[in-house]
């Protein structure tokens, strides 16, 4: 069970009736009441990101929100408290509000078929990484280069932006997953070193790098990476605050995007569930 899950309550079968519309106060009442439980957890407030409408849903809508909680602990024998924001997902359809929506006929949930829109400014020259930016199609990826299926997907997508720059525009954003694979602290920090180098041909051979999942030693991470990817770098690059400033924006962007997992993939400001719409775009 991860650390949110600890943190928050389950949300099977919690409905509150709410009258017609939904603020973000009342939201913020709804998760006090019936989302979080733990004591040590204060819901500060709530921020409704996007709302839409459910296709087949009958009059339901989503509510894609993020919500802002207060964590107490106690480091040392003092009292800590730490600010999170936290991705909330909620259904309603005027009068009634639910964290869960299923349909009874296809046993369908609902919870994982939406997140927001992509804001413009995501396509930033900062995060461009391969075709041009004026493109009639932009791409933009959540990623990290040791999730099994960011390598078995973002080097496809980059070969076909590499191929068609005139269609295409790739937009990448670092979403190390450290908890499955901490080795990915260090990778992601190279990479971005590598990005502000203008190399990306070692961006693109670090998805195919071989390397223990569980690794954290600097000197050996930088060293296979040297090898395999031809790519030379220094613990002072990789340690400097700018390089892990990036990555911290970028962690803060998957948080307003709702995005929880890799590869998380965009095509033209919306979310493409399935992962290669791009293909029918393909020359």
């Amino acid at each position: 069970m991860s650390l949110m899950s600890k943190l928050l309550s389950s949300t099977i079968a919690v409905t509150a009736i709410l009258n017609a519309g939904m603020s973000e106060s009342e939201l913020t009442d709804f998760f006090k009441q019936f989302i979080v439980k733990n004591p040590a957890v204060e819901v500060v407030s709530t921020k409704i990101i996007e709302k839409q409408k459910i296709p087949d849903g009958k009059g339901w809508e989503v509510y894609l929100t993020k919500m802002n909680i207060e964590v107490k602990g106690e480091v040392k024998g003092k009292e800590t408290v730490k600010e999170i924001s936290v991705p909330q997902t909620v259904f309603s359809n005027g009068d009634l509000v639910t964290p869960v929506l299923m349909n009874k006929k296809t046993g369908h949930n609902y919870i994982n078929d939406f997140k927001p829109s992509m804001p413009d400014s995501f396509y930033n020259k900062e995060h461009l990484l391969f075709g041009n930016k004026d493109a009639k199609h932009k791409i933009v990826v959540f990623s990290d280069p040791q999730c099994p299926f960011c390598q078995e997907i973002v080097p496809e997508i980059i070969k076909s932006v590499r191929r068609f720059p005139k269609t295409f525009a790739l937009y990448y954003y670092h979403m190390p997953l450290l908890r499955i694979h901490p080795v990915s602290e260090i990778l992601t920090r190279i990479m971005v070193v590598a990005h502000n180098r203008d190399d990306k041909d070692a961006i693109v051979k670090l998805y195919s790098l071989k390397i223990a999942p569980n690794e954290t030693n600097v000197d050996k991470v930088i060293e296979a990476v040297k090898k395999h990817a031809g790519f030379v770098v220094t613990k002072a690059e990789i340690d400097d605050k700018k390089v892990k400033d990036v990555i911290a924006r970028d962690e803060a962007s998957a948080v307003d995007m709702m995005i929880t997992g890799t590869p998380t993939i965009y095509l033209d400001g919306k979310w493409d569930k399935n992962r290669d719409k791009y293909k029918s775009f393909m020359p």
